[in-house]
């Protein structure tokens, strides 16, 4: 029987970076039921770091992760300059404002000034636009790699193709069953992304309401030369978005179909949506798909992260529903995560920010 301070369910973003967020104080295992890590979400996003994405306390979590982003020992920078084009269709002119009500950072923009940063915007479509000027790509591989890099130089272990079956408790610590073997530990981290609430129910808790929704992205050759300059162009009403990816589009219909967890698949109609909203918006002209992918994003009904220790069972840890956003909060979030789970003081709040109850999943449990 293996023995450790924490198992940590889950070798994704969320996984990873709490496993290498404890391992300096904890003797940590982490449990991933696929042979390679970070197979499903994290390993399918096309991240950007947007400040303007997401309710309060995302928002909160987002500018908290920059300075640790920014900051982190690795032999590239994790973040690259892409200003964030929000742009509006026919009558969506207010949707625009209160964006940027919401976010004073963005500059709203002319006609002329939006075709100067993406000529491809069709501006008889677009009728309102504004620039998060800050916005960034994120080595999405390149931060989970740091994480593992880190939790291994602390001496966690990385169990791969381990998927938990089974789970007893003697009243102090948790006995998991997996496919390699047996964990004993005192806490059990759920991060197992879609199959959080799955693996919840193995240690006799409640689910938490967490729905994984199926993301579709598409490569496409464009028609016309795509710059590798042009920004993330976003519509408003999350019903399209598009970037460069080499000489070619990353394009997504933002589509949000519930599924169960699973390895999740590009449906034809979806690739096919995604490329006419693109096209109705922009002068692309997107045709042949180069390749096209699906992954789960995984949200609790509020949209707001599910991170503490469960109400009722002892010892159960979540850290799950972090959604579309997952990788541009997880830094700020693995570290508030930690210092929960370690019982330490609570952290300053994120800039704006909450206090961690506000993400504990007792607010899914009815008063009494």
């Amino acid at each position: 029987m293996t023995q450790a301070d924490v198992a940590v369910i889950g070798g994704g973003m969320a996984g990873m970076s709490i496993a290498a967020e404890l391992a300096p104080t904890h003797s940590v295992i982490v449990l991933e039921q696929e042979s390679q890590l970070a197979h499903h979400a994290t390993g399918r996003s096309a991240a950007a770091f947007l400040e303007s994405y997401g309710g309060p306390e995302v928002r909160a979590l987002t500018r908290a992760s920059r300075p640790l982003l920014e900051a982190a020992a690795v032999d590239a920078p994790l973040l690259s300059a892409r200003p964030l084009l929000w742009i509006a269709g026919p009558g969506r002119e207010p949707a625009i404002a209160e964006l940027r009500r919401q976010q004073p950072n963005l500059r709203t923009l002319t006609p002329e000034d939006t075709q100067g940063i993406c000529a491809a915007v069709r501006t008889d479509w677009v009728t309102a636009s504004a620039l998060e000027p800050d916005a960034q790509d994120i080595d999405v591989a390149g931060l989970h790699q740091a994480y593992v890099r880190e939790a291994r130089r602390h001496g966690v272990a990385i169990s791969r193709d381990s998927r938990v079956s089974g789970a007893d408790h003697d009243g102090r610590v948790w006995r998991l069953r997996h496919a390699g073997g047996t964990v004993s530990a005192a806490v059990v981290v759920n991060a197992a992304g879609a199959w959080a609430d799955r693996v919840a129910t193995l240690f006799g808790a409640r689910p938490c309401g967490l729905r994984p929704l199926r993301r579709t992205v598409v490569i496409a050759r464009a028609g016309q030369r795509v710059p590798a300059s042009w920004p993330l162009v976003a519509d408003v009403d999350d019903t399209f978005y598009f970037r460069p990816d080499g000489p070619h589009v990353l394009a997504s219909p933002a589509d949000e179909t519930p599924s169960g967890p699973c390895d999740a698949r590009p449906e034809e109609a979806d690739v096919a949506r995604a490329i006419e909203r693109v096209n109705l918006a922009t002068t692309l002209a997107l045709r042949s798909v180069v390749t096209a992918w699906a992954g789960l994003r995984t949200f609790a009904a509020d949209r707001v992260p599910v991170t503490g220790f469960d109400p009722d069972v002892p010892g159960l840890f979540w850290l799950a529903g972090q959604g579309g956003y997952g990788i541009q909060i997880a830094p700020a979030l693995a570290r508030l995560a930690a210092g929960v789970l370690r019982g330490d003081a609570p952290a300053t709040p994120p800039p704006g920010g909450f206090t961690p109850s506000a993400l504990s999943p007792r607010r899914f449990r009815a008063p009494g």
